[in-house]
């Protein structure tokens, strides 16, 4: 079973990411696709709920960012964060201000209606702001739960048609309750599953990589990092013997890091792992060469020993679909 999407909208700030990082905290799958894809790509992916992401533009700028005002008709929940949030209030006949006065850093938030964003939250909290514009007057239909000392509206929501938003950053520690807020309209505003969990990822990989390799044996390059480690792991529970992973030490790892991933590997996973040393080769190559800079060393100097490592490795058996792990 696929899991509910949620599509972050990056507005051009920094704030998406971390956006992401807390819906998927919240048990949810999220994505960051660009403010300038159409209405038509996002609908296309089906996302549950999207969330408009705060950014550094006035909607009165020359080219700022504008929310498309049929995205909050196409019955999908949404979101807005700060200049999403303002993009919101402009697409759907509210009022936004050019004051001039600017909110930044830790402010007071007064909750006059808490509705379903902020209910059962204190009637005064810390959250963080940033803008210089505001919302001065809600859309139709929207109901004002919040203001500051300097902000009339400073978060609003219309549950019949699922849609919210705040002004201050739900998504940053400084906000007191900004992680209960983010999941109050998840859950209770756009109805999304939390069902996003380790458990589950981990389910979804294995039946994908069964379904890919079927009977053929799978070929992994073992580095001890932790991307092939992961990809190794998981392709072992999957297929079970049809892998066999291939470990080069280069001479260059961590103390008895070596011995740790055989340990790992072949000893409490069963694996097979081919452990090819390749120490000396690769030391010898760097012998003298003390002034080479790191993109040298990938280019010119790393193929040679791994690659002979390699070869001598596959010669022992051959295989198919090969998995390599990270470049």
């Amino acid at each position: 079973m696929q899991p509910d999407l949620v599509l972050v909208v990056d507005y051009g700030a920094q704030y998406a990411q971390l956006i992401a990082r807390r819906v998927r905290e919240a048990h949810v799958y999220s994505e960051i696709v660009p403010h300038t894809a159409s209405m038509d790509e996002l609908l296309a992916r089906r996302p549950k709920a999207i969330i408009l992401s705060g950014g550094p533009s006035s909607v009165y700028a020359p080219g700022a960012p504008q929310a498309n005002a049929g995205l909050f008709a196409a019955g999908v929940p949404v979101f807005g964060i700060c200049y999403g949030f303002q993009a919101m209030a402009q697409a759907l006949g509210g009022e936004v201000a050019n004051t001039g006065a600017r909110e930044f850093g830790r402010t007071t938030l007064s909750v006059s209606t808490p509705g379903v964003l902020l209910r059962g939250l204190p009637a005064a909290q810390q959250v963080w702001m940033s803008h210089g514009d505001e919302v001065s007057v809600a859309p139709p239909g929207f109901v004002v739960t919040a203001r500051t000392s300097g902000v009339p509206v400073a978060a609003f929501e219309d549950v019949d048609r699922r849609l919210a938003g705040v002004q201050f950053h739900a998504e940053v520690l400084h906000t007191e309750h900004g992680q209960q807020i983010l999941r109050r309209f998840l859950y209770d505003i756009a109805g999304v599953r939390p069902q996003w969990t380790e458990a589950n990822i981990i389910d979804e990989q294995v039946s994908a990589i069964q379904a890919q390799v079927g009977g053929k044996r799978v070929i992994c390059g073992l580095s001890g990092g932790v991307d092939s480690a992961v990809a190794a792991a998981l392709v072992q529970r999957a297929v079970g013997d049809q892998l066999t992973c291939v470990f080069v030490d280069h001479g260059l790892l961590r103390l008895n890091e070596g011995q740790m991933v055989m340990e790992m590997f072949a000893g409490r996973l069963h694996a097979k792992v081919i452990h090819v040393d390749a120490s000396a080769q690769f030391l010898g190559h760097l012998a003298g060469d003390d002034a080479l800079r790191p993109r040298d060393v990938r280019r010119d100097v790393a193929p040679q020993p791994l690659g002979s490592a390699a070869a001598s490795a596959l010669r022992w058996r051959r295989f198919g679909a090969p998995d390599r792990g990270p470049r």
